[in-house]
């Protein structure tokens, strides 16, 4: 019996140290500073949330572990108005815990305009393990077009080299198959740190390619790039001589046509004759002239 009392006691997490009941709360428990237990019902989700897509079973996982051990780490909300907040941050811990049926959670109350909530949640969503280098790069792009952040500002927001939020960034010039490839973990931020440095699309996919069928390493993949961006690979086209039979035919066909002819010829020997004309009529002189 005393087992199961203190499993209970553990279930209660953060709510066991806040020690108070939501129905009970006055305004002023509800001011900015404080942390307390909200109604799940008053909060709304996070309209800046970058983040779409909640991992289901990542999801389970957690809703388990609350359950267990409750909300060892409040949410972060804003207050609306006297009787609703919005979060700032910890959305999983918020759709865990309504997920198990919890009516309240601990949630930590500041002030924060619709800049601050969108970079909070950008910054909070990059920090985040298990994002791909496709989602960092696209939080980084946002922070910097729509906070108005430097990339040296952006570095030290995030706590990142300003090289490396560089390197994200340049992911984005990537043709849009290579990064879903990248999404979805065919390659990674090694393998597009290299392919960026190639500057032509179509070059880039063919090399996409040959990693996804030959499983390239990273350091194959950059001996590649360097191979194709090499002044030997860049082929010259082979000059083809004019076989005799057309050098010495040219000046007998040029004189029955009034015109000066241009030949092709290929590798094979085969080839075709243009004949330039400068008006109907001298087309129509041609035409006589083949009849």
């Amino acid at each position: 019996m005393a087992k199961a009392t203190k499993k209970q006691a553990l279930g209660r997490g953060l709510s066991a140290l806040l020690n108070d009941n939501s129905s009970t709360k006055t305004n002023d428990a509800y001011s900015v500073g404080n942390i307390v237990e909200l109604d799940l019902n008053i909060i709304e989700v996070n309209p800046f949330q970058p983040r779409s897509n909640f991992n289901e079973v990542a999801l389970t996982e957690l809703a388990n572990s609350i359950k267990e051990l409750g909300v060892i780490q409040p949410i972060t909300v804003r207050k609306l108005d006297d009787n609703t907040f919005q979060l700032v941050s910890g959305e999983r811990r918020f759709r865990a815990s309504k997920l198990i049926g919890n009516k309240t959670v601990p949630a930590y109350i500041r002030t924060a305009n619709d800049q601050e909530m969108l970079e909070m949640a950008l910054v909070e969503n990059i920090q985040r393990k298990n994002l791909d280098p496709i989602e960092i790069a696209l939080s980084y792009e946002r922070l910097v077009e729509e906070i108005n952040l430097t990339q040296e500002e952006l570095s030290t927001r995030v706590g990142k080299k300003r090289s490396t939020v560089t390197n994200y960034l340049r992911l984005l010039k990537l043709d849009p198959i290579i990064q879903t490839g990248m999404r979805d973990g065919f390659l990674s931020m090694g393998h597009g740190r290299a392919l960026i440095n190639i500057n032509h699309i179509d070059h880039q996919l063919v090399i996409y390619e040959r990693i996804l069928k030959e499983k390239l390493s990273v350091r194959q993949t950059e001996d590649l790039v360097k191979e194709l961006k090499s002044p030997d690979a860049i082929k010259k086209p082979t000059k083809l001589s004019t076989p005799s039979f057309v050098k010495t035919g040219i000046p007998t066909i040029s004189e029955f046509f009034g015109h000066k002819i241009s030949v092709s010829v290929n590798t094979k020997g085969k080839g075709k004759i243009s004949i330039p004309f400068h008006s109907e009529e001298d087309f129509n002189r041609i035409k006589n002239l083949l009849e």
